[in-house]
């Protein structure tokens, strides 16, 4: 836990000085501003298949339908954006759910808004894996023990999830060796053998299984069927203070969720935009599931594992939390 605090720390400081040493032409002290009538507002997110919805919402004119205007950036993980929404560096950020649980237990000010991504509870046929190299002789997650398998950060969605698949299939998840590592980094790492397993997304899966790699789990459909995997948030300070660019947001982020579970192709065309997969992979690509709402009783199964993971130093709040 000491970790998580140290983290959150310095990507506190370095958002603070990131905000500091940019130019902000919007003139808003909160990083938000408005001009004729449209107001922009930056978003933290991580470039996998999960965000999706809002580059074709703001190609399609959702957002700006409401008023706004989106500028994104990218980190490795949820983790990573917590602070920088918490700061102002960013007014809206992606996070997986146990990162923003983590948070809201440590009073670190944050508040989902909006519905992210869900699995699709098909085992087998989800955007995540757990993956191994071809050749691997691993068949189950209870071989990891020794291993080492990579997650894209420590104490997040994933390592409960990982924890979650080796503890199903008999096995001591206090035995696996988590490493962090970026999604995109992790089909060369196993193709290298620098690692012996890993947690995969969308389309960094994809590309795993084009290398010749298999599946061993889904795990997040071992925590929960049909898990909600991550959620859009803000700060509270920003929720209290600016409740109608927020409303803005959840209406124009819902409709662009809407649009995506119904549009896969034009899903997948947005993707080259933002990454660099390519589209013979992308054509492989399981793509998750948008619902409108988050799953209250899988989040509440997610929680109960992170406790018992000892990732909280008290449970989550779910009522202040969730939307």
């Amino acid at each position: 836990m000491r970790r998580l605090f140290v983290g959150l720390t310095a990507v506190s400081v370095l958002a603070a000085a990131t905000a500091c040493g940019s130019s902000d032409d919007s003139g808003g002290s909160d990083g938000s501003g408005s001009s004729g009538g449209t107001t922009e507002v930056k978003v933290g997110l991580i470039p996998i298949v999960d965000v999706a919805p809002l580059y074709l919402g703001q190609k399609k004119g959702f957002f700006e339908k409401q008023g706004l205007k989106l500028s994104f950036s990218g980190a490795q993980g949820g983790a990573a954006i917590v602070p920088g929404v918490v700061s102002g560096q960013f007014q809206f950020g992606f996070s997986n759910t146990t990162s923003l649980m983590i948070a809201q237990s440590n009073d670190v000010p944050v508040k989902a808004v909006a519905n992210g991504i869900a699995s699709t509870g098909e085992v087998g046929r989800d955007f995540e894996a757990l993956t191994v190299k071809g050749d691997s002789p691993l068949r189950s997650p209870k071989e990891l023990e020794g291993k080492k398998v990579a997650i894209n950060t420590l104490k997040n969605i994933n390592e409960t999830a990982v924890r979650a698949s080796v503890r199903k299939a008999g096995g001591d998840p206090d035995e696996v060796e988590l490493v962090e590592l970026a999604f995109d980094q992790m089909p060369a790492a196993l193709d290298a053998g620098r690692i012996d397993a890993a947690m995969a997304v969308e389309p960094a899966l994809a590309t795993i299984k084009s290398q010749g790699g298999r599946e061993i789990a889904s795990p997040m459909i071992d925590v929960a069927p049909k898990l909600t995997v991550a959620m859009y948030f803000t700060s509270t300070r920003y929720a209290q203070e600016h409740p109608e660019v927020v409303k803005k947001f959840q209406d124009a982020t819902a409709e662009s969720l809407a649009y995506a579970d119904a549009h896969p192709d034009e899903v997948r065309a947005i993707v080259t935009t933002y990454t660099k997969i390519p589209a013979d992979v992308l054509a492989k690509v399981t793509l998750p599931k948008w619902p409108a709402e988050p799953n209250r009783a899988a989040v509440e199964e997610l929680a109960r594992l992170g406790e018992a993971d000892g990732l909280f130093k008290r449970a989550p709040d779910l009522d202040k939390l969730l939307p």
